[in-house]
């Protein structure tokens, strides 16, 4: 049996970072994919661990070497992809590969590994059960959370272009039924 891909995408307060982490602790064999990024690395992030930090110019070198399975430049000079160096390094350890991703860059991937991936949409029961949820965060100023539900709306546009979606109504259940899901993949 060869390893696959589990791309996960959802707009944020979605519930998929939650869902990902009991996933993760299952005996799915799941490991994530480490992205790489141009941006300044944190006090509190590893390299090799968090992400894979690179300079804008080694970041575009990389670019122009067909090194990435998918990238974008988020702002001016900052950068975030996949290598494809990171999903060798994953399947040489007989681990499936999750990506928590952007919409365009989970459906890049799924088009990049077809059948070999699943791609799985987290939707929110609802708007308005994602501004409430948003706002429960306490993270949010009022013109950031118009924002993101504003990008929530454009990412759900794009639900229907992915294998299956999964409405987070009641975390344990859609835990379990993304449990289910991803062993029936695997077990193709």
């Amino acid at each position: 049996m060869y390893q696959k891909i589990i791309i996960f995408s959802a707009p944020s307060g979605s519930g998929k970072t939650t869902i990902l982490k009991e996933l993760i602790q299952s005996d799915l064999q799941l490991a994530f994919s480490i992205s790489a990024t141009s941006r300044k690395q944190r006090t509190d992030e590893t390299n090799g661990k968090d992400y894979y930090f690179l300079l804008p110019q080694q970041f575009k070198d990389k670019i122009e070497q067909g090194a990435f399975l998918e990238w974008q430049e988020v702002y001016e000079n900052q950068f975030y992809g996949t290598l494809k160096s990171e999903i060798s390094r994953l399947f040489k350890l007989n681990k499936n590969v999750v990506f928590d991703v952007d919409v365009l860059g989970g459906l890049n991937i799924k088009r990049y590994y077809g059948e070999q991936a699943l791609a799985m949409f987290i939707m929110p029961p609802s708007l308005d059960v994602l501004r409430q949820r948003l706002i429960t965060r306490g993270t949010e100023t009022p013109e950031s959370l118009e924002k993101r539900l504003k990008k929530a709306e454009y990412e759900i546009s794009f639900a229907k272009q992915f294998d299956v979606v999964l409405i987070n109504d009641k975390l344990k259940q859609s835990i379990d039924s993304s449990y289910q899901i991803i062993s029936d993949f695997l077990k193709r």
